[in-house]
């Protein structure tokens, strides 16, 4: 018997071969446990469980991103869909653009805001209604500078005598031109009537409108946690259903609608002094909002965009989230003792005292600084009597200075101290 010819193996790759197939015979043979502490060992199994934590940690990172984006885009979506807007008044107004006063200032803006008291839907229980229509309770100018390093809030009475124009209704008939208590102009003809009987007052064009109800008033105060106010006496009041003790308090939504819409029962029942309280009130609530840190606190923001969006209806210049935040995102670092309300110089009127007419110069004076983009100074009453004192005069609207100044506050001011 003969051996067959052949090269000689390789004694290199046979040993290399015989350990290959030694140890995959010996890992069949291991236990699981023996072959991860040796492939542990040898750094194989750290890498590649690296490699899959890694791409574990990529998806659940992408999956996290898209659920924040999806969240974020549906609360965006909501809160955007919560205001609503009334384009027959901007289609009312285009009618009558040749009698409206043209903008003096570029940048400077003017926003009328007005608060509603209709009796529909749920603000049935918060008083009689007017035959189904309703009328403006509160309204107030609000003045914003080119420069916006401030911000002033001219409240007008309710029962402020004023030239109300021909005005459509909503049944689309024409009302006549008349002269009468200015909160009627609402009543007849809506949110167009008021702004053109605003303008007419005023000379001031109006750029943009926002029409707030009873319930996202109370929403808002309930969503920053209630605003404080210190009473001297107790309150009783069934028709703005308030009953509180004196003293330093915390008001809820429901009880801030209730004494900022009494009359009878608080002050000298007047709705100048109400007028009065309601400025003060808003201070405290932008005051509020801006050193509780509600604004840098997605949180808390949210909420209060949340009840601020369901009560507005707005201008199509006005009705979105984005059109909103680049309002609210130029004033925001306007300081609180900059934002300035006051209410337009009026006296009883001599036909009927009780109602209200403008105190001329006055009032022209400061219509004529909003309408300029001109400073306004506003200072408490007590310190504007003192001021004229010592001046010797008897115009609210002069002072020591060449800034006109009336009787007023500003949100920097606590509600507790004034």
């Amino acid at each position: 018997m003969t051996e067959s010819a052949g090269t000689p193996p390789d004694p290199e790759h046979s040993a290399a071969d015989k350990d290959e197939d030694t140890s995959r015979g010996e890992s069949q043979d291991r236990p699981d446990g023996e072959v991860s502490r040796m492939q542990w060992r040898d750094g194989a199994v750290p890498a590649r469980r690296r490699r899959h934590w890694l791409r574990w940690a990529a998806l659940a990172a992408s999956f996290l991103v898209l659920v924040a984006a999806g969240v974020g885009w549906w609360l965006y979506r909501k809160l955007d869909s919560n205001i609503r807007t009334d384009t027959s008044v901007a289609a009312e107004l285009r009618v009558y653009e040749k009698e409206r006063p043209p903008s003096v200032v570029h940048k400077a803006q003017n926003i009328l805001l007005v608060g509603s008291d209709s009796r529909a839907g749920d603000n049935r229980r918060y008083g009689r209604s007017y035959g189904g229509s309703q009328r403006s309770d509160t309204t107030i100018l609000l003045h914003l500078p080119a420069d916006r390093k401030s911000a002033t809030a001219m409240s007008l009475p309710r029962d402020l005598m004023a030239e109300i124009p021909r005005c459509r209704t909503s049944d689309g008939k024409q009302t006549k031109k008349q002269f009468a208590q200015f909160n009627w102009a609402f009543e007849f003809g809506g949110t167009a009537c008021t702004i053109r009987t605003v303008e007419r007052m005023t000379g001031i064009r109006i750029d943009h409108y926002m029409v707030v109800d009873f319930n996202g008033f109370k929403d808002m105060v309930d969503a920053v946690d209630g605003v404080e106010v210190c009473l001297k006496e107790p309150i009783d009041d069934a028709d703005a259903h308030l009953k509180l003790r004196a003293g330093r308090q915390t008001l809820d939504g429901e009880q801030a609608l209730g004494y900022v819409r009494a009359r009878k029962s608080l002050g000298n029942g007047s709705d100048t002094d109400r007028m009065d309280r309601q400025q003060r009130f808003l201070g405290a609530l932008v005051n509020k909002v801006q050193s509780d840190g509600v604004l840098l606190n997605p949180t808390r923001l949210y909420p209060v965009l949340d009840a601020a969006t369901k009560s507005l209806t707005t201008d199509p210049g006005l009705d979105s989230l984005k059109d909103l935040y680049a309002l609210v995102r130029g004033v925001r670092n306007v300081p609180t003792d900059k934002v300035q309300f006051l209410t337009v110089p009026r006296q009883p009127y001599a036909a009927d005292p009780n109602r209200d007419e403008l105190v001329q110069p006055d009032a022209a004076k400061l219509f004529k600084q909003l309408r300029q983009d001109a400073p306004v100074t506003v200072v408490p009453a007590d310190e504007l009597a003192r001021r004229k004192n010592e001046e010797g005069h008897a115009s609210e609207s002069t002072s020591p200075t060449p800034t006109p100044t009336y009787s007023g506050n500003n949100a920097a001011a606590e509600l507790c101290k004034q």
